[in-house]
Formats: structure tokens, C-alpha cells, sequence
């Protein structure tokens, strides 16, 4: 088959498909009638003048491409202002076409892989119409208020702050504690959208894994009270809060390792031994149970980009990391350990960070930074399982006991072989 003819073929078709896709979608909004602006002959269409506009480009009339969009361009804003009908052609359906003229036109400058990529992330972002209106309408006031707030703080506050060292030991750094404040808080709001996305309501096993990444501690607060409610279901309880346990060493590994990579060698296999435990356990409940169709509420966790909730953590990073400074320079390390364990208890990311700083530029040695971290760890489980049996029903503690108790005693195991 001739090359132009082959070309021509993928072109038509990758219009096509983003024609199907966009009829699709407007087919599926009941206001709408079947009288669309656009739809899969269009897109076909489209395409093909693109690749013809490319090919009299480069061989007959110069700048016959750039013609080609000012025409298609001028006749959608044309059609815009002419039809009865204002809403029968969209921004989306003007942005659509333009793209599918630029692909017809990659397809002949020969990016075919880049076309092919291009329309793919295309289809996406207009099959996903409707589940973005979906989602959007589940976000609230405070939701939306809290995320521009804390942009629009992040976005000016952390270019201007000076990124050199103040005070004793040059130990507070404004740039690398905000740093730690956007990176964290970020990576939390990851969790809490998926939540938020995911309804009132969701599966044990899913409910844990975006427990792990919001807050594990709130997500085991949050069960535990539940069990007192719901004794019966105490087992699919303590699985979302293994769960989220779980998880969380997963998160923190990869928070330290974007901060430091060269730490990730030293801390993933500690933190691999921790959880195994969590994961045996998973495996075991999912095989051995029987799969319970009772749903499960997700945890009412507070949106951690409120700007309050990021300044108390920096607040508490900041401390920490003085704290870890002035023990490194002294050389104080059974001190240091004794705050990682410290601090664990009320803050795992904290510590976690303020020591990763300190191993990133040499303050502290590498071994000890990782005993630190571990112990830290040990020290947070010990926390959520001191929860559960201080808030939750006798059937979630004897699972829970197996479950944390064997993460601790396997962190403790960690903490020596390092």
C-alpha cells in the first residue's frame, strides 16, 4: 500500500476515534438534542484537512497549514455567533478540532508515535465528561476555599522565602520547611480527593489503601470508633486499618526518597520487613474470607491543606529539625533515637523529614538516620495500636494484636540489622 494512502488511513482514523469519543459525550447529556455540531464524519474530516494542509505546506504553498487553521478556526467562531443555538458548539468542540488538524498534519511530518499519543490522552480528556462533572459536584465550599488558599500561599510564599539557614546550627532553613509543608501536604490531599471522589462510601481493602495516604492515624481513629458501633464487622474494621498502616510506610518511604534518593537503597528493605506483616495479613483475610458486602464508611478526615493544619506541621518540623541538628553536632545519638521515638508518636513525617534534611547534607551519618526512622516507625504503630485498645470493641483488638503487634516486633528485628 502506498505510504501517502497508509498515512491518510491513520489519520482519518485517529479523527475518528476523537469523533466517536466527543459524539459519544454529547450524546450523553440529556439537555442536549442529537443535533450536534460536530461528530464522528467531522472529526474525520478535520483530520484529513490537516493532512492535506501539511502536505501543500511543504511541497506546493507556503503556510497553507497556518491557512487552514485560521479558516476551521474563523468557521467555528462564525458558527458560534450565527447558530440559533449557543450551546451547540462548546470551547471543548473548538479545541477538539483544532487538535485533530494538528494531528492530521503530525501524521504527515511522520510523529506518528506522537500522534498516536496525543490523540489517546485526547479521547481521555473528553470520555471524561461526565465523571468530571460527577466528581466536581462532590467538592464543598471549604473544599475549593482551602485548595485556592493554599496555592495561591504556596505559589508566592515559596519562591521569595530565602533558602539559607537561621538561628543555632543554621538549623531552620524558611525554604526547605515550607518545602516540607507543600510536599507533605500535597501527598495527603492525594488521599482526601479520592476519598471525596469515592463518596460516603467504599470498599474495606480500597478504604484502607487511600487511608494510608490521607492520614493512617485518622483512618485508625475513625474504625476504631466504628467497631464500638459495629462489632460484627470487626475484622473488615481491622483489615482497613492494617491496611492503612501498611500503606503509610510506602508513603513516607517515598517522600524521603524524592527528598534524598540514595536513602531510598538504605530504608526500603527495613521498611519491606515492617510490612510484611500488614501484607501476610491482607493476603490471609482475603483469601480466607468470605468477601463481605456490608459497606464500609470512610473516615471523616479533615482536608490537610487547610492552611492552619500545614502551619502547625511546620511548626512542629521546624522543631524537630533543630532537635536533630543540635543532637547531631553534639554527637548525643542515644538522644537522637529516644526523639525519633518521641516524636513517632505523635508525628511519623516529621521526624522523618527533619532527619532525611540532616542526612542529605551530612549531619547525620547514614546508619543512624535509619535506626532513627524505623524506631519512629515502631513508635507510630505502637500509637494506632494503643488506639484500638483504648477506643475499640474486644473482637477489633485481638486482630489488630496479631496484625501490629508482629509489624513492631518485625521493626524492632529491623531496627538491629541495619
Amino acid at each position: 500500500m502506498d505510504n501517502m494512502l497508509q498515512s491518510l488511513i491513520v489519520s482519518a482514523s485517529l479523527g475518528a476515534l476523537i469523533g466517536l469519543i466527543r459524539q459519544w459525550g454529547e450524546q450523553q447529556d440529556a439537555h442536549k438534542d442529537d443535533n450536534h455540531f460536530a461528530g464522528l464524519r467531522t472529526f474525520v474530516l478535520w483530520a484529513l484537512i490537516g493532512y492535506t494542509a501539511a502536505f501543500v505546506d511543504s511541497t506546493h504553498v507556503p503556510y497553507a497549514f497556518l491557512a487552514a487553521l485560521g479558516i476551521v478556526g474563523a468557521h467555528l467562531i462564525l458558527h458560534g455567533f450565527i447558530a440559533k443555538d449557543r450551546t451547540s458548539i462548546g470551547l471543548t468542540t473548538g479545541a477538539a478540532a483544532i487538535i485533530t488538524l494538528l494531528l492530521g498534519a503530525l501524521v504527515y511530518w511522520g510523529q506518528l508515535l506522537f500522534a498516536v499519543m496525543f490523540a489517546a490522552l485526547t479521547m481521555i480528556v473528553l470520555g471524561m465528561k461526565q465523571m468530571s462533572h460527577s466528581w466536581t459536584r462532590k467538592f464543598t465550599n471549604e473544599d475549593i476555599r482551602s485548595t485556592l488558599q493554599f496555592v495561591a500561599v504556596t505559589g508566592v510564599v515559596l519562591p521569595l522565602v530565602p533558602n539559607q539557614g537561621y538561628g543555632p546550627y543554621e538549623a531552620i532553613n524558611p525554604y526547605s520547611l515550607w518545602l516540607m509543608v507543600v510536599l507533605i501536604s500535597g501527598l495527603g490531599f492525594v488521599g482526601y480527593i479520592l476519598m471525596r471522589l469515592l463518596g460516603t462510601k467504599a470498599g474495606v481493602i480500597l478504604t484502607g489503601l487511600v487511608g494510608g495516604l490521607a492520614s493512617s492515624t485518622a483512618t485508625t481513629l475513625a474504625f476504631s470508633r466504628e467497631s464500638k458501633t459495629y462489632p460484627e464487622i470487626s475484622g473488615s474494621f481491622a483489615l482497613a486499618i492494617v491496611m492503612a498502616c501498611t500503606i503509610m510506610l510506602g508513603r513516607v518511604l517515598v517522600i524521603l526518597g524524592f527528598i534524598y534518593p540514595a536513602f531510598i537503597a538504605q530504608l526500603w528493605y527495613p521498611f519491606l520487613i515492617m510490612a510484611m506483616p500488614g501484607l501476610l495479613y491482607a493476603v490471609f483475610i482475603a483469601l480466607l474470607s468470605k468477601k463481605s458486602k456490608t459497606p464500609v464508611e470512610i473516615p471523616n478526615l479533615k482536608n490537610p491543606l487547610g492552611l492552619s493544619i500545614a502551619i502547625k506541621f511546620g511548626i512542629i518540623y521546624g522543631v524537630i529539625s533543630f532537635l536533630v541538628k543540635w543532637l547531631s553536632q553534639t554527637e548525643l545519638t542515644d538522644e537522637l533515637l529516644a526523639l525519633s521515638f518521641i516524636s513517632g508518636l505523635t508525628d511519623m513525617d516529621a521526624i522523618a523529614l527533619s532527619i532525611t534534611q540532616n542526612l542529605k547534607d551530612g549531619s547525620v551519618a547514614l546508619q543512624l538516620g535509619t535506626r532513627a526512622i524505623i524506631l519512629a516507625a515502631v513508635a507510630n504503630t505502637i500509637l494506632k495500636a494503643s488506639l484500638v485498645f483504648s477506643i475499640g470493641a474486644p473482637q477489633l483488638r485481638k486482630h489488630i494484636g496479631i496484625a501490629l503487634g508482629a509489624t513492631v516486633l518485625a521493626g524492632i528485628g529491623a531496627f538491629f540489622i541495619v
